[in-house]
């Protein structure tokens, strides 16, 4: 049992959403500072980057004449001049004339003319076009980019608000052999995977079916509790039958607009046709899936739409079509009744919590790519961990690795595992929760009425470990496990686990004189346990043999289910839910009280080293007197 302390709850802040799409002024704003530096980049790489002297015709003649230049370069009318002394200069030369006749019009002799070595460029070729061309075509290009640039991002927007209506499946391909599941991967659901064998075996030769008039289903819905592989298993499906697998969830389907989860299922049904033979799995179908009539509007709601057209597509169905729907759930009891009806989702795969056997397998299967100690043992790690559900049991090998690599360990040890399953059922030890003195001795009697109690009860579960230090919301812990595994509860020990929870109760009240807010959430197991008792098993025997109150406490569309029964029968529950706590307490009461040594030795050795393992613990009870339970000594 859990001994609270009571916490101020922080207050969360809402993170201001981001928007999306494309924003046109900054969009504008990109393109122009994008032209400014093309453009500046095109003058600093088309200028020359030094500036030369220029000289005169007439100058270059008489330098020309008294034998002072060594070369000069003719390009169209522009001319370089390289000096004896290596000087560069610039000169212009006079267009539509040959530059030798140049010179002779200035006095240059042929001899002065001979000792002067001139260069000619040709300027036909496609760099001088294109340097020409260039300053005339760049603005033009810029300018047609600009446009472009524009028009993409209005597209864009254009485009996505056409791609509502597309399915957003993501798609597993059969020949992709790192995501590849098959049923090896997927340990227990015995029953659930002979089950499915036959999707497999129709998904690989129909041929065998349909010619012996048989139809295999045309959907599988898969329920069961959280965590218990119903994705996992689809996939396995998918694998094992090698065929390409669909996967989304229902909630994907409806948007805000109009028409857009139909057409989304219309694209959907459409893919998988071309792919056949394939697999389309909707995850958590009770999304788009609930019983119609409970909207506003006559019934025409998104949701509505969205499921009526799965209703048709998959009524649509010809028998050589290869295409299995599958769907997850863990809340079938709200689906509505044309969904499941044979010929659409006409068959029901139950995953119920993996047994001690299922669990041992599961672990092996998570702990292959771990580096294990000697010391594991599996088998018993699956004994501690009853109600664990496989992805509970994935997050205990998890924790477990985590935990021996924080210690800088290379191998993970059985107490990583045991410190494992307590951190995934109560949450992190919160060593920094420093108690005072007072409080360590409180939780201690608190933690020692619930465990002396579950000892001694006939009925109760065995005690596995105690402690004080708190864990989660929890300021301290009894851990106690079933000797084995249990389908179904019996009377006597649903009055024995009230007793047990109120053993808290009453040690704080028997050795302090007074209540604190400890044991609320004890309080609160115990009263829902006597009500159900009474309301919902029959074992009351005021009321008798009679249901006052469904299994589940809220309708298909989600209003509190209100009482189906009068007042004078709910003054009688109240009466016995009130007779049943009180029988618990004084149940309680006379344990403590006969077995005070035992109960004071319990929570003076909690005070002293904070937790007891179960072996600790037992050598206690046994020193006091008290015998132990063994599995041979369980009564039914």
């Amino acid at each position: 049992m859990d001994f609270n302390f009571l916490n101020k709850n922080d207050l969360q802040n809402k993170g201001k959403k981001m928007k999306q799409g494309a924003n046109l002024p900054s969009s504008i704003a990109g393109a122009v500072l994008i032209f400014m530096l093309i453009t500046a980049a095109y003058l600093v790489i088309s200028g020359d980057g030094k500036v030369m002297p220029e000289v005169a015709i007439s100058d270059l003649a008489k330098s020309v004449g008294a034998g002072d230049v060594k070369t000069i370069l003719v390009e169209g009318d522009k001319l370089s001049i390289t000096y004896q002394n290596n000087d560069v200069k610039t000169a212009k030369k006079e267009v539509g004339l040959a530059f030798s006749q140049t010179l002779f019009n200035y006095g240059v002799t042929n001899e002065a003319l001979a000792k002067t070595e001139i260069q000619i460029k040709d300027e036909s070729g496609f760099m001088f076009w294109l340097l020409n061309i260039l300053p005339f075509l760049l603005p033009i290009f810029f300018i047609l980019i600009f446009f472009w640039y524009i028009s993409r991002q209005v597209k864009g927007a254009g485009m996505q608000a056409l791609s509502f209506g597309q399915s957003k499946a993501r798609i597993t391909d059969p020949n992709d052999k790192n995501n590849k599941v098959t049923f090896k991967d997927v340990a227990g659901c015995k029953e659930a995977k002979e089950e499915l064998k036959e999707i497999v075996d129709f998904l690989k030769s129909p041929k065998k079916f349909l010619d012996i008039g048989a139809r295999i289903p045309k959907g599988v819905i898969l329920t069961g509790a959280p965590g218990t592989g119903k994705t996992l298993l689809a996939r396995a499906v998918a694998g094992e039958a090698g065929v390409p697998f669909f996967h989304l969830s229902g909630s994907e389907f409806v948007e805000m607009f109009v028409g857009v989860g139909a057409s989304r299922v219309r694209d959907l049904f459409k893919m998988a046709k071309k792919a056949a033979p394939a697999i389309i799995f909707v995850d958590e179908i009770d999304a788009i899936g609930r019983t119609r009539g409970g909207g506003f509007g006559g019934g025409n709601d998104e949701r509505e739409q969205t499921l009526n057209q799965i209703l048709v597509e998959m009524d649509g169905f010809e028998p050589n079509d290869k295409v299995i729907v599958m769907a997850a759930t863990n809340r079938p009891d709200v689906l509505d009744p044309a969904l499941i009806r044979p010929g659409r989702f006409d068959r029901k795969v139950i995953l119920d919590l993996p047994d001690r056997a299922d669990r041992e397998a599961i672990l092996l299967i998570h702990a292959a790519q771990k580096p294990l100690a000697e010391d594991i043992n599996l088998k018993l790690v699956a004994e501690r961990t009853p109600g664990f559900s496989g992805a509970d049991l994935y997050s205990l090998m998890n924790e477990g690795a985590i935990l021996a690599a924080r210690e800088n360990r290379k191998k993970v040890f059985q107490f990583d595992l045991i410190r494992a399953i307590e951190k995934v059922m109560l949450g992190p030890e919160r060593k920094s929760h420093l108690l005072s003195k007072k409080e360590k001795e409180i939780t201690a009697y608190h933690e020692a009425g619930h465990a002396l109690v579950a000892s001694v009860l006939p009925y109760a579960d065995p005690v596995h470990k105690v402690s004080i230090i708190s864990r989660g919301n929890a300021g301290g812990y009894t851990l106690k496990l079933p000797l084995e595994e249990k389908r179904l509860q019996s009377k006597k020990e649903f009055i024995d686990d009230i007793a047990m929870s109120l053993g808290g109760y009453v040690a704080e009240q028997m050795i302090f004189g007074d209540i604190t807010t400890g044991p609320s959430s004890d309080l609160s197991v115990a009263t829902n346990l006597a009500r159900a008792m009474v309301t919902r098993f029959g074992m009351s025997d005021a009321i008798g043999p009679i249901a006052l109150a469904p299994a589940l406490g809220r309708t298909q569309f989600g209003e509190i289910m209100e009482k189906e029964y009068s007042e004078a029968v709910g003054v009688k529950v109240d009466a016995e839910v009130s007779r049943m706590i009180n029988d618990g307490l004084k149940t309680a009461e006379k344990v403590l009280k006969e077995h005070k040594k035992a109960f004071n030795a319990i929570a003076q050795k909690l005070i002293e080293v904070e937790t007891l393992e179960q072996e600790e613990y037992e050598k206690i009870l046994t020193a006091h007197g008290i015998v132990l339970k063994k599995k041979d000594d369980i009564k039914v």
